[in-house]
């Protein structure tokens, strides 16, 4: 269905409109004249045998053309539709101040950072891949999508806060998941969550909250484990120890019927997305038909100044 991307262009037919019927008053003026000859006998033998209705074929023609331009401009478009691959990750990255204890090298953070960049590399370009961070809030930092760009470089600028809100995290990235379009398939996106952490949450829902309304939306969370039973950190010229919540992580991913890692290489973590399969959805697009109209414009241009020449020796 032809539908107009600028339909206030639409005006500009008025004026030929206008012509059109200033062409069929000046013919039937024409004709009142005509008929003010009282001899018609002189009048058929002075006027050569007539072209009859051939004689509005060109007028006609290029009213048409005019009237395909004016309309061109209203910018004509048909809508088409665009696969849409739907299934979707979601990294969801603890920002904690624990996570700058050094008891894994260079410190949790930098490692967690790598490992999530490297994850990234990996993961299909099909998917959808967005971004958490969580210390005493969840934010979404990217929305699900293609840009791994984006995601990267978000990964590389993440800051420390206080605080662990691991049950926020994942509701947060349900949130998101949420979000990605539907565009003609059914449901939600088969999705999974990363979820990389330190362990124990201080802020914010429960975790085992967030692991039933992760099952639910049968969305399953893989966790990663950073650190050591033996982890400090300097908070408030203090040295405090920041253990690692192994068996929260592990509760999170085993109810959700994901996986639980504590120290995730690249091939381990293939399996947190290659069982996911896929969810084609359409994404109606406009796509432009201007050059049509064009063409049919000039073809109706041509023939009014080929239809002149023959019938009449004029171009118009």
């Amino acid at each position: 269905m032809i539908r107009f991307l600028q339909p206030w262009w639409l005006l500009a037919v008025l004026p030929v409109f206008a012509l059109a019927a200033f062409y069929v008053w000046r013919q039937l003026h024409r004709r009142a004249y005509a008929m003010r000859f009282t001899n018609v006998d002189l009048l058929r033998t002075v006027a050569p045998k007539g072209l009859g209705w051939r004689r509005h074929v060109p007028a006609t023609a290029f009213l048409l053309c005019l009237l395909v331009l004016a309309t061109a401009l209203a910018r004509p478009a048909v809508d088409t539709k665009e696969p849409l691959e739907r299934a979707t990750v979601m990294l969801a990255i603890d920002v904690s101040l624990s996570m700058q204890a050094d008891d894994v090298a260079p410190n949790r953070l930098e490692a967690a950072q790598e490992a999530a960049k490297q994850f990234v590399s990996e993961l299909p370009e099909s998917y959808n891949l967005g971004l958490v961070s969580f210390a005493k809030a969840a934010n979404v930092l990217v929305p699900p999508g293609k840009d791994r760009d984006a995601v990267t470089s978000a990964i590389d600028g993440l800051v420390l806060a206080e605080a662990t809100a691991t049950g926020e995290a994942v509701f947060t990235c349900l949130e998101a998941i949420r979000s990605v379009p539907t565009d003609g398939a059914e449901g939600i996106p088969p999705a999974r969550i990363v979820l990389l952490s330190d362990g124990f949450r201080t802020s914010g829902r429960a975790v085992e909250e967030a692991a039933a309304a992760a099952q639910a939306a049968n969305v399953p969370v893989s966790t990663i484990a950073f650190g050591t039973d033996t982890g400090q950190v300097d908070i408030g010229g203090q040295l405090q120890r920041v253990p690692v919540d192994r068996m929260a992580l592990a509760e999170l991913a085993e109810t959700t019927e994901g996986y639980f890692y504590e120290a995730a290489s690249v091939s381990e973590l293939k399996q947190v997305y290659q069982d996911m399969g896929s969810s084609i959805g359409f994404r109606t697009e406009p796509r432009e038909v201007t050059q049509w109209y064009a063409g049919v414009a000039l073809l109706l241009a041509l023939c009014a100044g080929a239809f002149s020449l023959l019938w009449s020796s004029r171009m118009l």
